[in-house]
């Protein structure tokens, strides 16, 4: 064996790095391309990111080399767990090949990919094939209008269901289903969406409308909360709580009392779950961003692209990692509850957009 695979495997096998509140670092969300061709109004809404915006040049993206030798450095601090986001990561050029190589890093244990389907009937096939095992797809709606309503009059329902079901059909199997609730929006729509995808091997998840970033003109009163989700499937289609699948799950998770199936809830806003968090997110230019709510990141991209060494990598992602605090949705909720948190560092002004981590 040679002391490069040696060393491969070692790193894979080392202690995960722990934050300041003994978080370690577990997971991995990469942006691909700040590009998408929806314009849903909770992430790139269509009156800010029209036909005249400036998406970030070439030379400014990292290059599938560069994602290549991060992902391997960060394997070694902990990462065990990869996703590939955008914008839509569908539209980034010969995708396939970066999950070829991600798949070739000793240590990844699972990679995936959240997409919005409308592209995966030409390309399920080939990202199967170059090692893809999971898939999430962001549904918000069955209603055709509620759907365009929200997704910038863009493509179709069709188009996103025959997505899933190419993807399907190449062997993904079971899907997660992502579909933001925006009350007064698409909230009277959630039962018909989740009668839909019952029984059929999929996971539909209903994710609290958030705050993320600073264009999406969040109001709390568009929030639905988890607890109300919960009521109105369960008065149609009843379900029960059951246990998470591991230690940190985003999801909580709700079984069809009838054992056909599940459905997953995300509460970042009613009930918070920072202290399970894992995930450290890698933007489309290369910056580490520790937090979804987070007003910015450290950049990786000049020091990778001014010759830093590996160990001088790792040492940089560590101190990052190690310093990491965030508990913004804790913060947050605590704030609309009249409290006021200890140490809280909530910055309204500016914070990383979703289409720039892929939420």
């Amino acid at each position: 064996m040679s002391v490069a695979r040696t060393s491969a495997e070692s790193a894979a096998r080392s202690e995960p790095s722990r934050d300041a509140r003994e978080r370690p670092l577990r997971d991995l969300r990469i942006s691909v391309t700040d590009r998408c061709n929806f314009r849903c109004g909770y992430c790139m809404p269509a009156e800010i990111f029209g036909e005249s915006y400036s998406f970030l040049p070439r030379r400014e993206i990292l290059s599938f080399e560069e994602i290549e030798r991060l992902t391997r450095i960060m394997v070694g601090l902990g990462v065990r767990k990869v996703r590939i986001t955008g914008g839509e990561p569908l539209l980034r050029h010969d995708l396939a090949d970066l999950i070829a190589r991600l798949r070739a890093v000793a240590g990844i244990e699972d990679i995936g990919l959240t997409t919005n389907a409308t592209l995966l009937k030409r390309m399920a096939g080939t990202l199967r094939r170059a090692g893809l095992g999971r898939m999430t797809v962001s549904l918000d709606s069955l209603d055709e209008a509620v759907f365009r309503r929200m997704n910038g009059g863009k493509l179709t329902v069709g188009a996103v269901l025959e997505g899933i079901e190419t993807a399907q059909a190449v062997g993904f199997g079971a899907l997660k289903l992502n579909c933001v609730v925006q009350k007064g929006v698409n909230d009277h729509t959630l039962v018909a969406l989740a009668r839909h995808f019952k029984g059929s091997g999929h996971i539909v998840r209903f994710i609290e409308f958030m705050d993320v970033g600073t264009k999406n003109g969040w109001d709390v009163t568009q929030v639905l909360p988890a607890s109300e989700i919960v009521a109105r499937i369960d008065a149609e289609l009843p379900i029960q709580p059951i246990d998470p699948n591991y230690a940190g799950e985003v999801a909580k998770r709700w079984r069809y009392r009838d054992g056909d199936g599940e459905i997953g809830i995300i509460t970042s806003v009613s009930e918070p779950f920072c202290s399970g968090c894992t995930r450290a997110r890698l933007t489309t230019d290369g910056r580490l961003v520790t937090c979804l709510f987070a007003s910015g990141g450290t950049d990786l991209r000049a020091p990778l692209r001014d010759g830093a060494s590996d160990e001088e990598l790792t040492e940089l992602i560590r101190g990052i990692w190690q310093r990491r605090s965030d508990q913004y949705s804790e913060e947050r909720t605590a704030i609309m509850r009249g409290e006021q948190p200890d140490g809280a560092e909530q910055d309204t002004t500016r914070r990383v957009e979703m289409y720039e981590i892929g939420g």
